[in-house]
């Protein structure tokens, strides 16, 4: 799970979104977010959740805790 950063730079290239894109979505400043990619600082539940529904995965799938990138289905 410690391993998960790179997915957080992957997702968010892969959708072609900038870093001050994904941090004016979560309402925080770059470098904050910055530090959420590079590692530096662990990613609040709340900002996982709202990553999730930005790309449209779940949190597994960001914390590494699967390879399969399509959301779960609700019950």
């Amino acid at each position: 799970m410690d391993n998960y950063y790179p997915r957080l730079r992957d997702l968010r290239e892969d959708h072609d979104f900038s870093q001050q894109y994904v941090s004016d979505y979560l309402q925080m400043k770059q470098p904050q977010y910055n530090r959420y990619e590079r590692g530096l600082r662990d990613v609040p539940t709340d900002v996982l959740i709202r990553l999730s529904k930005l790309y449209k995965t779940s949190t597994d799938y960001i914390l590494g805790l699967t390879d399969e990138l399509t959301p779960y289905k609700k019950r």
